[in-house]
């Protein structure tokens, strides 16, 4: 038994799980709106822009952080802006900019070949190097993400499920997904030192996928979402010390091996086939489904 409580007696294998768990809360937090909005390729494509981001910032001598924030803003902004471009599209939009941001990043790593180590890092994680100071940067993100979803709790949900109908209700469109946009990024950012640029799509698709396959209520599958990632976070990390394995990668494996029982679970049950389609508009149903007036007002407004 003593064994089993190793991880725990070392400082840098408790802040590194203490990071993984609060990265899986965010990542579980905000894959729910990633898989709703069928975007599972943005969280890998902006882990790949914001890379070139970190490059830029080691090459410049500025902070990573600060680096990766203002590239990975640019970069979701630009995604935002040719997505809606008619003739571009938001799937095409995400493989242009991102590829073109990661393909600097590669550019300047060939030219400067002190940043071997530290591009590895970046890659595939060194959650293990996390510091307090990273520790409270990832706490400060999780809360402001938290804070953003809650404040735009009622527009953000309406868009996600049909864009075009909130637009007729006055909903600003265009700020949301910006916003979204920015919380996405910012989670990537805290991610990126735990997960790697090459996990933290898996990380932001299991856990809501996961749960998805046993709820169709869309309050449960927030809370289940991000109670999920937050565990399995912490409990890929803790079974990585005994593995001896990359702590990123056994938190992803430890999803996959979760997704796979539910899967198999549900599909012996007969509950593979079963999904309760959102409405394609939030009209009478949508506001007894969320309580009243998506918008808090006496009637749909509109644009």
């Amino acid at each position: 038994m003593d064994a089993l409580a190793d991880p725990f007696r070392f400082e840098f294998m408790v802040r590194a799980m203490i990071a993984a768990g609060l990265v899986g809360l965010l990542t579980g937090l905000v894959g729910v709106y990633i898989v709703l909005r069928h975007l599972a390729y943005i969280g890998h494509g902006l882990a790949h822009a914001i890379f070139g981001g970190a490059v830029v910032s080691f090459v410049s001598g500025f902070s990573f952080y600060i680096g990766a924030t203002l590239w990975g803003a640019f970069a979701a902004f630009l995604i935002n802006a040719a997505g809606r471009h008619r003739r571009i599209g938001g799937d095409a939009a995400i493989g242009i900019i991102t590829t073109a941001a990661f393909a600097v990043g590669v550019a300047l790593i060939s030219r400067r070949s002190t940043f071997t180590r530290d591009f590895e890092a970046a890659l595939f994680g060194e959650i293990l190097g996390i510091t307090a100071d990273d520790l409270y940067v990832i706490a400060g993100v999780m809360a402001l993400v938290a804070a953003v979803i809650f404040i735009w709790w009622k527009p953000l949900l309406f868009t996600t499920f049909d864009a075009g109908v909130a637009r007729s209700y006055g909903v600003p469109v265009g700020w949301v997904e910006a916003i979204f946009s920015l919380a996405l990024a910012a989670t990537v950012i805290a991610s990126l030192q735990v997960l790697g640029v090459t996990l933290i799509a898996a990380a932001l698709v299991i856990p809501p996928v996961t749960v998805r396959l046993l709820t169709d209520s869309f309050n449960r599958l927030v809370i289940c979402s991000t109670l999920l990632g937050g565990l399995t976070g912490f409990l890929g990390v803790y079974l990585s010390w005994f593995v001896d394995v990359s702590s990123g990668a056994t938190v992803v494996l430890v999803q996959a091996a979760l997704f796979t029982a539910v899967l198999l679970w549900t599909s012996l049950r007969g509950r593979a086939g079963r999904r309760a389609a959102p409405p394609s508009r939030l009209t009478d149903a949508g506001r007894q489904l969320f309580g009243g007036d998506l918008l808090g007002s006496g009637g749909p407004r509109r644009a």
